[in-house]
């Protein structure tokens, strides 16, 4: 008896820690397509629960694609956030506040940095050892 109710309170255990899901429809508020034929589009949506997003793109060099456009997606803290983006020949570029930035760079790198480039206006060279070679 005391093995079956230990069974029957971690069957209750388990199901209680399994994630609860909603099955929530989601409406469409806004579906636009526009596709001219000649490789130029447009579509653009937006859904009830706060995704969103509008895409042009265009023939690029080489048969690529380049878009360009935004979405818009909820937070956890009940905000949105809109990343804007360009993708072409140079790859996808998104920019937006809530991405990732690098630190600042130490002033001794900025200054080797300008060292570097002015090097290279002089037209100094260096081999593959460091070595200068001019």
């Amino acid at each position: 008896m005391k093995s079956a109710i230990i069974v029957f309170l971690g069957l209750v255990a388990v199901s209680l820690a399994s994630p609860q899901t909603q099955d929530r429809v989601v409406a469409l508020l806004r579906d636009d397509r526009v596709d001219q034929g000649d490789g130029n589009f447009n579509y653009a949506f937006a859904a009830d629960n706060g995704l969103e997003m509008e895409v042009s793109g265009a023939p690029g060099a080489e048969g690529a694609v380049s878009m360009r456009g935004y979405y818009v997606l909820p937070l956890e803290s009940g905000g949105v956030t809109r990343v804007e983006f360009v993708a072409d020949g140079a790859g996808f570029q998104p920019s937006s506040d809530i991405l990732p930035t690098p630190h600042p760079l130490p002033e001794h790198v900025r200054e080797l940095l300008s060292i570097a480039e002015e090097f290279r206006r002089q037209g100094v060279q260096f081999d593959d050892q460091g070595r200068r070679i001019n």
